[in-house]
């Protein structure tokens, strides 16, 4: 699936369902249950970005989103708790490797919904998504090695650990090491089937 296929998706996202969870674009009225986590520095601590700072900070950055979706350029859901309707985290494509039809995928949680397997349960319907709908043929997720909580999730959903690039990236004011997971689309077949057995995911 080329850029520009992948652009009209996204100005639109499908919703995304699984057992728990509704994947969903994210909205303005989101801005006090992302807020909630986003200003944690437990959450961002190996993420890119700072805490926000207030609530005002984080609705704006939502009304700053809504551009980014109607521009077809943004591909991140909203992780909706559907027994309450309240808004997460979020999990999506960090970015498209358009001429290799690769692409990486990142999440984030409500510390309150850790233990859970929700993360998984979040990544296996966006990998569902990349692999069925969008055909593509590898998803990668990097983690800050310190990070053994993500890492796990990545295992738990079948990717398979390939490597570390030493103090490759420049994260709030140091040097990290990124290690790598990867799940190629034969590999996700053999684990979950060609259909909707076995992931108990739902597109609308």
């Amino acid at each position: 699936m080329n850029r520009d296929e992948i652009t009209r998706i996204f100005r639109d996202p499908p919703v995304l369902e699984t057992p728990r969870l509704t994947l969903r674009r994210m909205l303005k009225r989101d801005s006090i249950d992302m807020f909630e986590y986003a200003c944690s520095s437990d959450v961002t601590e190996y993420l890119l970005w700072e805490p926000h700072q207030s609530e005002s900070y984080t609705y704006k950055y939502l009304c700053y989103l809504q551009s980014r979706y109607r521009a077809g350029d943004f591909y991140d859901w909203a992780i909706v708790w559907r027994n309450t309707d309240k808004m997460i985290g979020t999990c999506g494509f960090t970015r498209f490797h358009w001429e290799h039809n690769a692409a990486e995928i990142g999440y984030v949680l409500n510390p309150g919904f850790w233990g859970y397997g929700i993360a998984p349960e979040a990544v296996r319907a966006v990998m569902y998504f990349g692999f069925r709908n969008l055909n593509l043929h590898r998803i990668e997720a990097r983690y800050m090695v310190e990070n053994i909580r993500s890492r796990r999730v990545m295992e738990k959903v079948g990717m398979q650990f390939e490597g570390i690039a030493r103090d490759s990236m420049f994260v709030k004011g140091k040097y990290v090491t990124i290690g790598t997971c990867a799940i190629l689309k034969q590999d996700y077949v053999q684990l979950y089937g060609g259909g909707d057995s076995g992931t108990g995911i739902n597109r609308r």
